[in-house]
């Protein structure tokens, strides 16, 4: 039974990558939390938004502070400046010493930092910007005279971390690479479960522990090797990878951000931190949050979990992008729009002057007999292309020309899920180089009328895969547009599915 007293929790960067995730770690372990954010409202979709208070403030802003961390055993700080321009050293500084001096008049019995893994050796002034500033905040929370545990992580493995996510995109967009010598770099990478499990284990440390620890993985790879891992881990072919000395971490970070969504802002200190190597040069947390059973968390299990999420189909049946996270790995609703991997969408919205029950008829009776509502040909052309590579094509048709339920075959979908008078779901059967799914949506709008909700969901596998997105793209305005109007249409016009099916096919 676990008897970890409860504590008033302090946690700044809610709504960041971190932060967002600790919150419900916190509440789970029987803390009470109270969340810092200039913007409190971005947090009020959060699963536990209910469980947890929100107060404005800014951790420059030492008024708001003082506010914040009255009653507070514990605050972890899980903020810094990373690319908001030159000046950002600056900004961390001033930050870090007003939450230090904010922290100690409010009686705080303990301040946790995540901060960034330095190499061993390597004098401060030939750190990056990004990492030496990351040393100075742990040095000006240290010396604070409020007990400090500072954390110190390489690469964090998980959905949305802007260190997965370069090496994600990069792995996923070039099976022939042209690389710095920086792949070659060891590196400690950790997983975002392992990291959470210690910063919840520092709130209890010892009150005469104030020092730096290294947390890591059990693996120390090179950034190559986290690429061909990785691309085993998302079932891609090995890839091709041809270092050169050329290319300045400058330089590096514009190529990071041609070939990736994550912005050069960001992507540059993150190259910069790679031009030393970055290994874990003790391991004394343990003496205090031990390791759990099994031990940390492996590079392949942590990629595992990072691509769980789509590999598994748990694609959000609502129409807004606050799902409900599964693990700390998932994504979060907070998290910037380039984390979480590629996933391209294609979304189609009507009023339709019917009912919701008489749009749904229609909805529910696609496929088959009564065909897909559009462009006809291009349906079939599509089923035939599918049967020369080996698919299934178009030749299933359906179980029932009115009623579906999950689990049945459609042309070339799966019914995934059905929610009746409300959602329909599709999976793709077809061969494809990604997943791909449709949904269908019919929901109330005013007293008499209903709103028709579309969405066609794609998840590329490897190049090909965004290629293959790109290339039936210009299509998609006939395609799905034109089966969004009909499928309109058609319900206004009362007409079943079956006699709607003669004019689709």
């Amino acid at each position: 039974m676990d008897h970890s007293p409860q504590l008033n929790c302090l946690v700044t960067g809610a709504t960041g990558y971190i932060g967002g995730r600790l919150v419900p770690e916190l509440l789970s372990a029987g803390h009470r939390v109270r969340c810092l954010a200039r913007t409190p409202s971005k947090l009020r979709d959060q699963p536990w938004a209910g469980r947890a208070e929100a107060v404005r403030g800014d951790v420059t802003d030492p008024e708001s502070l003082r506010s914040a961390l009255e009653g507070m055993d514990v605050a972890y700080y899980l903020v810094h400046a990373l690319g908001t321009g030159s000046s950002f050293e600056e900004t961390d500084r001033r930050a870090a010493r007003a939450f230090a001096d904010a922290a100690r008049e409010a009686g705080v019995r303990r301040i946790v930092y995540l901060g960034g893994l330095a190499p061993s050796g390597v004098p401060e002034e030939e750190l990056s910007p990004h990492l030496r500033s990351r040393a100075e905040v742990g040095r000006i929370l240290l010396d604070s005279g409020v007990p400090t545990a500072v954390l110190r992580a390489a690469v964090i493995l998980g959905s949305g971390s802007a260190s997965f996510e370069m090496l994600r995109y990069l792995t996923e967009r070039l099976p022939v690479m042209v690389t710095p010598s920086w792949v070659n770099t060891r590196i400690q990478p950790i997983a975002v479960r392992d990291v959470l499990r210690l910063l919840v284990g520092a709130a209890t440390l010892p009150p005469e522990v104030n020092r730096t620890f290294d947390i890591g993985g059990p693996e120390v790879l090179t950034y190559r090797e986290m690429m061909q891992r990785y691309a085993a881990a998302a079932h891609l072919r090995s890839r091709v990878i041809l270092p050169v000395p050329v290319l300045t971490p400058r330089l590096s970070s514009h190529w990071v951000g041609l070939v990736t969504p994550v912005p050069n802002s960001i992507a540059r200190p993150l190259v910069e931190s790679l031009r030393h190597e970055v290994v874990c040069t003790e391991h004394d947390i343990t003496r205090y949050v031990p390791d759990p059973p099994g031990g940390p968390v492996g590079f392949d299990r942590a990629v595992e979990l990072a691509l769980k999420r789509i590999r598994e189909a748990d694609v959000a049946t609502r129409w807004s992008s606050a799902s409900v996270p599964g693990a700390p790995s998932d994504p979060l609703p907070t998290d910037p729009d380039w984390a979480g991997g590629s996933l391209y969408r294609d979304e189609r919205e009507l009023r339709v002057d019917v009912p919701p029950e008489a749009l749904w008829r229609v909805i529910e009776g696609i496929g088959g007999e009564n065909g897909w509502y559009s462009f006809p040909l291009a349906w079939a052309v599509r089923g035939w292309m599918d049967r020369l590579v080996g698919g299934v094509g178009l030749r299933r048709g359906r179980r029932d020309p009115q009623r579906l339920r999950v689990g049945d075959s459609l042309d070339f979908w799966r019914v995934e899920e059905v929610q009746p008078g409300r959602l329909l779901r599709l999976r793709a059967e077809m061969r494809l180089p990604g997943l791909a799914w449709l949904e269908l949506s019919s929901e109330p709008d005013g007293e008499q009328g209903s709103r028709y909700r579309q969405r066609a969901l794609f998840h590329p596998h490897g190049l090909a895969g965004h290629a293959y997105w790109w290339s039936v793209a210009p299509f998609h305005a006939v395609v799905f547009g034109g089966m969004a109007r009909n499928i309109a249409a058609r319900a206004a016009a009362g007409q079943e599915p079956a006699k709607a099916g003669a004019a689709a096919c």
